[in-house]
């Protein structure tokens, strides 16, 4: 079983990638890992967490949240809107203006509908709204508190695709996408739940890599709607560690070993992304003491790394850039 994507001349030359994490995904694929135990290494302690702040809102939004995102199962398109969104409020005021008759339509792909889910099939103001305080409270709990560590793995990610288009074309981003996907021109291939071909007929697709995505990718139930397709970066484990974005006492001890002109020079080579071999050449040092000191910067959470083949990239974190940024305006 398997998903297969169509590219036609015209496709290669509309292939995007998110801006960023997209918030409305996150949210929704967040609370299918919630009701599951997949990636339980990876996502366990995130569960915990996360599970502990939810209990603190009203009953009735955790149980919407959690019928309209099944831990199994489709679910409905309208709550992850196909156009580009910088911000969660963005992104819900495009699933609140979803016509009424799209919201029975797409409701219907859910096995089961019951109680509060089922009050926004008539599409009243009063349901609606709940469902916009409910994604947002949501999205305050259990995804907000890791953002900037989701946003690093994105721009990660974001990084690995653009090197691979800048040395080898669209070909070279596709390929880039192993081992989610296969490219066999002019078809994207993944493992997917059933059998499914999905044409994109000149449409182009947008590519949204997503922290919460698991295993395989993701896209629309309805194949009229704008072609995404949603895809799982490679976290590893720990990836959650000083969610505040504060420096815990194990991450202040890295800044202080981060004190030296060499990996100071470290920081200013990755702010433009490199892999591991460049940073070697860049700062004139051996690849081994390369990789130990981009070690040091990602145990401080300044950096963070995607492996690519045999290859590891790195790009600078929200907290790398404020720091090396905060450093030059002080020079």
């Amino acid at each position: 079983m398997g998903l297969r994507v169509h590219f036609t001349a015209a496709d290669l030359a509309r292939v995007r990638m998110s801006q960023g994490p997209d918030p409305t995904w996150e949210v929704v694929l967040s609370a299918h890992l919630l009701g599951n135990t997949e990636g339980r290494g990876v996502f366990d302690f995130w569960r915990r967490q996360a599970r502990d702040r939810l209990r603190r809102l009203p009953a009735r939004q955790i149980r919407l949240v959690r019928q309209l995102a099944p831990p199994v199962g489709p679910t409905p398109d309208f709550l992850t809107p196909a156009q580009a969104r910088p911000d969660l409020d963005t992104g819900i005021e495009t699933i609140l203006s979803t016509p009424k008759h799209r919201l029975r339509a797409e409701l219907s792909v859910l096995e089961d509908a019951p109680g509060v889910a089922r009050d926004l099939f008539d599409g009243t103001p009063s349901a609606v709204a709940e469902l916009a305080e409910a994604l947002r409270n949501y999205h305050r709990a259990a995804v907000a508190p890791c953002w900037s560590q989701i946003h690093a793995l994105v721009d990660a990610e974001r990084a690995a695709g653009s090197r691979g288009l800048l040395d080898q074309g669209v070909d070279g981003l596709l390929h880039s996408l192993r081992p989610t996907f296969r490219w066999s021109p002019p078809v994207l291939e993944a493992d997917y739940p059933y059998d499914r071909d999905l044409h994109l007929d000149g449409r182009g697709v947008l590519l949204i890599p997503s922290m919460f995505c698991w295993r395989r990718p993701l896209t629309y139930v309805d194949p009229e709607l704008p072609p995404v397709l949603v895809y799982p970066v490679a976290p590893g484990i720990g990836w959650w560690q000083a969610p505040s974005g504060a420096p815990d006492k194990e991450t202040g001890d890295a800044l202080a070993r981060l004190l030296g002109a060499t990996r100071a020079a470290a920081l200013r080579v990755i702010e433009d992304g490199c892999n591991t071999a460049e940073l070697a050449r860049r700062i004139g040092v051996s690849p081994p003491t390369a990789s130990e000191h981009a070690a040091v910067l990602r145990e401080a959470r300044l950096i963070a790394s995607v492996r690519r083949r045999n290859r590891m990239l790195h790009t600078l974190t929200p907290l790398g850039t404020g720091l090396l940024h905060t450093h030059a305006r002080r020079s």
